[in-house]
């Protein structure tokens, strides 16, 4: 896994792989985003619904933290084991939103993610344990999470948008 220097490392890759993975959906019209095509496992909605979630998800964790309540990760309602459930209730609560507000909920989200980075000391960011929902057996620190649920699947969702948009051709 990839490895940061600091955190404006962090968010340049953040911004840099969300920007990319936005321009992906500029060219999908509005009636082709619940179309699923063979070989590509989600519809373009599904595919920024699942951004929505976990970004969601991050805000929520730390949020929930700081006003002292217990967070049970991924959610109360969904356990680690059941993930399949928890992304049928991203789908589920994003499918009403057409693609352009599920964008611009995502670029407000993005937004939000990279201004509690700026906010983090660098101990609290890279070093382990420094949150209570953060901390599990395999002890990440908070930088590690967020990279997998932001710039991670910016970069290889984008390519499943790639991978949908030559399926229509």
């Amino acid at each position: 896994m990839i490895q940061y220097e600091n955190k404006t490392d962090l968010i340049d890759t953040i911004k840099k792989n969300y920007l990319l993975y936005d321009q992906e959906f500029n060219d999908i019209k509005e009636e082709e985003k619940d179309l699923l095509k063979p070989g590509v496992d989600k519809t373009p909605a599904q595919n920024i619904s699942y951004q929505l979630g976990w970004t969601s998800l991050l805000l929520q964790w730390e949020s929930d933290e700081q006003k002292g309540i217990e967070v049970k990760t991924p959610t109360s309602e969904y356990k680690w084991n059941n993930l399949k459930g928890l992304y049928e209730s991203f789908y589920e609560k994003y499918s009403s939103y057409s693609l352009k507000q599920q964008r611009d909920l995502l670029r407000k989200q993005v937004d939000e993610i990279v201004q509690w980075i700026e906010n983090l000391d660098h101990e609290t960011l890279f070093l382990p344990e420094q949150r209570k929902w953060a901390t599990t057996p395999a002890k990440w620190p908070i930088w590690k999470w967020i990279h997998i649920n932001t710039a991670a699947p910016f970069k290889n969702f984008r390519a499943q948008l790639r991978k949908w948009k030559k399926e229509n051709q």
